[in-house]
């Protein structure tokens, strides 16, 4: 299924992968107004359909967003509550970067209104169709896994310090999914010695973790936020490592397993 706003492929297993950073499109009255650094799009999670695209294979359902973070943030609560209080972070309409560089040029910042337009021209759309495919593969089966994808570069002083962990799971503090989800993921990150491996470390699972996830009603939520080094360069043009990327995947590929193997 396509949309202007998402790109969806449909499968039956009780997995949905949602990638909602790797969107590049801009439109081009907003690129107008923003700065060179917005445009790099630097913030983005570079390339992550095409290192899940594997999960097809899976029988699992894949969505996927179109738009840039520097449009909207659809991993941020629609009214854009913080979600690690006291921290610096950036929020449901981004005005800098992850390197506090503006996104606009002077007098183009957006007003309230423009963020009201575009929560509901981009953001709503986006959701309203992970709720749907939630609902459609919760209808066949008993539990269903929502697995959402995130990539960020490996060092950040904004946000942490020193070099972040390569593979950084998030449960919102184990309230998303059930225990033996959880669990069965980390045996598979504890099984391997080349990435280095957190649970609910600095990153416990952005909006979409925390709002989709509820074990009672059956829908497990996860977050992987990856170090980009693990499979792609971190400098522009970003280019796609098909080397690092072949040895990454088989574990992701495991991850995901076993997580839709394992009973809560």
């Amino acid at each position: 299924m396509e949309s202007d706003i998402f790109a969806l492929t449909r499968g039956t297993a009780p997995l949905l992968v949602s990638v909602p950073h790797a969107g590049v499109h801009i439109p081009s009255a907003l690129e107008r107004r923003m700065t060179p650094a917005a445009l790099q799009r630097a913030d983005v999670d570079w390339h992550l359909p095409q290192l899940y695209g594997f999960v097809r294979s899976l029988g699992a359902t894949l969505l996927t967003a179109n738009y840039a973070r520097h449009v909207i943030d659809l991993n941020r609560p629609p009214q854009d509550e913080s979600l690690y209080p006291g921290q610096d972070v950036t929020g449901l309409l981004p005005m800098d970067t992850f390197r506090k560089e503006p996104l606009y040029l002077p007098g183009e910042e957006p007003d309230d209104a423009e963020r009201d337009e575009r929560r509901e021209r981009y953001w709503r759309p986006y959701h309203d169709a992970l709720r749907s495919e939630l609902d459609r593969l919760r209808s066949r089966h008993e539990h269903v896994v929502l697995w959402d994808a995130h990539s960020i570069c490996s060092v950040l002083p904004r946000f942490f310090e020193g070099r972040l962990t390569d593979l950084n799971l998030g449960t919102a503090d184990g309230r998303a999914c059930a225990p033996a989800l959880q669990a069965a993921v980390e045996a598979q990150m504890a099984a391997q010695g080349e990435y280095s491996h957190v649970s609910n470390g600095r990153f416990k699972g952005g909006w979409i973790t925390r709002h989709y996830g509820q074990p009672s009603r059956g829908v497990h939520a996860l977050q992987l936020e990856m170090c980009q080094c693990t499979y792609m360069d971190e400098t522009s043009p970003f280019a796609y490592r098909t080397d690092l990327a072949a040895r990454v995947q088989p574990l992701l590929q495991r991850m995901l397993a076993a997580v839709m193997e394992a009973r809560p």
